[in-house]
């Protein structure tokens, strides 16, 4: 695992908290937000946390805490933070431009874009593995790939060679596209065979069709030393600020509440703001079809399946949204879109010494739902899995959920 589940027990912070179980009569106003923003944090053990909402037009970004433990510095819009697994939101986001150009398809088989003399591991009846298996974690491949090697700094392991060296070694776990199970090597491989429909590095990739239409200032792979200075710090180990191209597609991007407001306009379609793909955000699974679901289930129940993103709720309802998560390295990150409602949410919080309660998911979910003036989701049918407690500084994984 590439994180350490801060969303959990420990991080699970009592934010935004935002939320009543009955619908709301009106939709809340941002300073309302805000208001019980800072309150919530009040009584939460994170050390610091930064808060982006889009509402239309509107958009609100603060920043509570600390940017390091006992600094008293607040963090603000331009503080660094690691995205972790919401990094996957670009890949996706990739995939489906290179899609809609024709220059891959989401049935192409993973083989395709292998280095010579790689092979790719099939199914028991010779399934191949494809662009949309890795898209949708439904590949059969494990996790990862194995424990990070002592010192190696977040989000730098595995590279481009290793994995590749790994994965013709490889039993899939399930037939691909029966079953899903999260994988962050998945994701890393994705975004090597969109490297190679491309020719370019995805690094150059990311930043020549994502960051710089957008106009984002400080999403980055490689962080200058005034960008890392700006990084927020939690109260655990997060090792050093640091090149996490190995970890590009999965985990490793940079990035600031600045940009990532202009992600959600961007996600969200508002107008002004440059067009995203119009399948990105399709789901493309239904979970009571597969035969098991393993890892997708952090924020709530999924009824669909997207590129990296996850459906919670009736799709049908005006309260259905997408979500995806992360963690790692001292951050829990998260964002979740309610396209139908032209609201968007993105939270970004660093580890903590305390012990907080609120499963912090659902509360952002509730927060997202009292925004948009939509009923709450009901609470997960399944109980949130146990924290695995410090289990990043034991393994040193990089990226989470």
């Amino acid at each position: 695992m590439r994180g350490t589940r801060l969303l959990t027990a420990k991080l699970m912070l009592p934010v935004l908290l935002f939320a009543s179980a009955a619908r709301a009569q009106q939709a809340i106003s941002l300073a309302d937000a805000d208001s019980r923003g800072a309150a919530r944090f009040a009584q939460s053990a994170v050390t610091g946390m930064v808060v982006v909402v889009v509402r239309n037009h509107e958009v609100l970004i603060r920043g509570y805490g600390e940017t390091s433990p006992g600094n008293g510095v607040k963090p603000d819009a331009n503080s660094l933070v690691r995205l972790c697994s919401v990094s996957k939101v670009f890949t996706a986001d990739l995939l489906a431009r290179l899609v809609a150009e024709r220059k891959v398809g989401l049935s192409d088989p993973l083989e395709h874009f292998a280095p010579r003399g790689k092979g790719v591991p099939v199914g028991p009846a010779g399934q191949r593995i494809r662009l949309l298996d890795l898209a949708t974690h439904t590949s059969g491949l494990a996790r990862e790939v194995g424990v990070y090697p002592a010192n190696t700094p977040h989000f730098t392991f595995p590279d481009y060679a290793y994995r590749w060296t790994w994965l013709p070694r490889q039993r899939l776990t399930h037939a691909p596209g029966s079953a899903a199970l999260y994988s962050n090597v998945g994701f890393d491989l994705l975004g090597d065979a969109l490297a190679s429909a491309t020719g370019r590095p995805y690094a150059q990739l990311l930043n020549e069709r994502i960051v710089q239409p957008l106009g984002l200032r400080d999403t980055t792979l490689t962080p200058s030393k005034s960008e890392c200075a700006r990084l927020l710090h939690g109260s655990g180990d997060e090792g050093p600020c640091t090149d996490t191209q190995a970890s590009a597609a999965s985990g490793g991007v940079y990035s600031t509440a600045t940009d990532m407001a202009r992600v959600l306009q961007y996600l969200l379609h508002i107008s002004g703001v440059p067009a995203e793909p119009a399948a990105a955000l399709n789901v493309y699974l239904n979970p009571q079809q597969l035969r098991s679901m393993q890892g997708l289930s952090h924020a709530g129940d999924p009824t669909g399946i997207g590129l990296a993103w996850i459906q919670l709720g009736d799709p049908t309802s005006p309260s259905s949204l997408l979500e995806k998560t992360g963690g790692g390295a001292g951050f829990s990150t998260y964002v979740a879109l309610s396209p139908k409602q032209n609201a968007g949410i993105f939270l970004a919080v660093t580890e903590g010494k305390g012990e907080g309660q609120v499963d912090f998911y659902h509360e952002a979910n509730n927060l997202l739902a009292a925004l948009a003036n939509v009923p709450p989701l009901p609470p997960r049918a399944r109980p949130m899995p146990a924290p695995r407690k410090h289990r990043l500084r034991r393994k040193r994984r990089a990226a989470a959920q």
